[in-house]
């Protein structure tokens, strides 16, 4: 594996779940616990067997990366259920697009506060190398829950921009796989995107990168999701941000 060109750029975007911290599998947990309470409770009030919520391929391919809402809209198209949208005042119990985005919510942070939010290391060393490279960092994610799992982990300090579910839903910009977060955050940066690299280990984040050009679309992942994460575009792809290093 070719070590990252840190002279070949001037930026890099970080996602943030599952790329610089030990979350996506939390978010993961919390989706599988709210969509398997609700998928129950239809099945039973509709007369269907009841079909569980799968990280793989469900979390995988519907919401991964995906802001929240978006990833209830998408996964329950997927199974042809048909809910309102609601809207954001919902209570975490109402049967809403909303609702049950809020519960996945309220769960992701019950979940966060007993286990913690540990930082990969190994993405630690190269933040930390592309900051002693001279390059600026930035967070794109889709949570809305982004300062507080940085905070959490010890890294806050290490970005100088972050661009996160509260800064799109503000600013009207839509979620992954549109480019418009990233390439919010690399203005921010005062970058242009040809210069910046993009580090993601979602489909819909690297379907991003590579639409709004950047220079680089780094992949994080293993085994099928390896291959998947190179069907969208990512080159390279690496278990781990470290296997780009010296």
């Amino acid at each position: 594996m070719a070590d990252f060109d840190f002279d070949a750029h001037r930026a890099v975007l970080f996602d943030l779940d599952g790329v610089l911290t030990d979350t996506a599998s939390l978010h993961a947990a919390a989706w599988k616990l709210m969509f398997d309470e609700f998928l129950m409770r239809w099945s039973a009030d509709h007369g269907h067997p009841f079909e569980p919520f799968e990280v793989d391929p469900d979390y995988l391919t519907h919401v991964d990366g995906l802001p929240r809402y978006d990833g209830v809209a998408a996964f329950l198209e997927s199974r042809r259920i048909v809910l309102p949208e609601g809207s954001a005042d919902d209570p975490p119990d109402a049967d809403t697009i909303h609702g049950l985005g809020t519960r996945k919510n309220d769960l992701v942070l019950r979940l966060m506060h007993e286990r913690g939010v540990e930082p990969f290391p190994g993405a630690v060393r190269f933040v930390d190398a592309a900051r002693d490279a001279g390059l600026e960092t930035a967070v794109v994610s889709s949570s809305r829950n982004a300062v507080a799992s940085l905070k959490s982990a010890g890294i806050f300090d290490r970005f100088s921009v972050i661009v996160d579910g509260v800064v799109a839903a503000g600013q009207g910009l839509p979620g992954k796989p549109s480019p418009d977060t990233y390439l919010e955050g690399a203005r921010r940066l005062g970058v242009e995107a040809g210069e910046a690299a993009v580090v993601e280990d979602a489909v819909s984040g690297i379907e991003a990168g590579r639409l709004g050009g950047f220079r680089t679309v780094i992949g994080i992942g293993e085994g099928d999701q390896a291959g998947r994460l190179t069907e969208a575009g990512a080159d390279p792809v690496v278990a781990d941000l470290a296997d780009l290093l010296d």
